[in-house]
């Protein structure tokens, strides 16, 4: 699973030690991980990379048991090729819990453009 994200973020899942999501905001009241690199690598280099205040995104990777993940049902988000759950923001913690491993970030964007992982 995939998860673009910005470095506000990002930093909140370091303090973590890259186990966690961070809980939603009060105007969030879903988290939306995605099921493949491209549809996340499009949200982070065209979206979190040119509005976010910093400028950068990022595309992170993570695992969750399937057997946790089988409760929801992979939502189609304008076409066949995007992909993505919609995770309640009070199932977050749960959906934490089943995470497998450490959140890796495996792309940065800098103003649309690809950089090496800081």
């Amino acid at each position: 699973m995939y998860r673009p994200t910005g470095a506000n973020e990002l930093a909140l899942v370091g303090e973590s030690d890259w186990r966690a999501w961070p809980p939603r905001l009060y105007w969030q009241p879903i988290f939306y991980p995605v099921l493949s690199f491209e549809y996340a690598e499009k949200i982070a280099r065209d979206w979190n990379s040119t509005s976010e205040p910093n400028h950068v995104g990022y595309v992170t990777r993570f695992e969750v048991r399937s057997d946790y993940l089988s409760r929801y049902e992979a939502q189609t988000a304008g076409s066949s090729e995007l992909l993505e759950y919609w995770i309640p923001a009070e199932d977050l913690d749960e959906f934490n819990a089943n995470i497998v491993g450490r959140i890796e970030v495996v792309a940065t964007y800098r103003r649309g453009e690809r950089v090496e992982n800081e």
